[in-house]
């Protein structure tokens, strides 16, 4: 089997990577973006969030259409009308009593929270955000939400 060099850009060019030759990037695994907390009280750790109007969050819940689209999960305590970063993908850290390997769907009765129990009630949403990889962690996978 013949050895292969990957390939690599540099200045704008395709190029072999060279013997010797090193690789210098960010390499980062999440998606997080930065909008303001439109809720009346904080946000945690956690909370999944709906776009509630321009770079503005609050938290989701699977009851009704307009707050059951989660856009992303609180990476902190992010205050009433202050901006913070919300994770959009990949894996969130910093949790706790998570189930490992289990799947979390979005709350049909609580604002924000994420339940390992999906909503079966008729007219609520099954919105699947993600599965535990630790006890603390979660790999963020946003699905599309299903009406009951």
């Amino acid at each position: 089997m013949a050895l292969k060099k990957p390939l690599v850009l540099s200045g704008g060019l395709i190029t072999q990577l060279q013997s010797g030759d090193t690789l210098d990037a960010t390499i980062s695994e999440t998606e997080g973006q930065v909008y303001t907390n439109g809720d009346v009280a904080g946000h945690v750790i956690g909370d999944a969030v709906y776009l509630s109007a321009a770079d503005t969050v609050k938290k989701a819940t699977a009851s009704a259409p307009s707050t059951t689209r989660a856009i992303a999960i609180a990476t902190a305590s992010i205050a009433n009308g202050v901006p913070g970063t919300y994770q959009t993908s990949g894996s969130l850290g910093g949790l706790s009593g998570l189930t490992a390997g289990a799947v979390y769907y979005l709350s049909p009765t609580t604002a924000g929270l994420l339940t390992l129990t999906p909503p079966s009630t008729l007219g609520q949403y099954v919105v699947e955000i993600g599965v535990a990889t630790s006890t603390t962690e979660i790999l963020i996978n946003i699905q599309a939400p299903i009406l009951l």
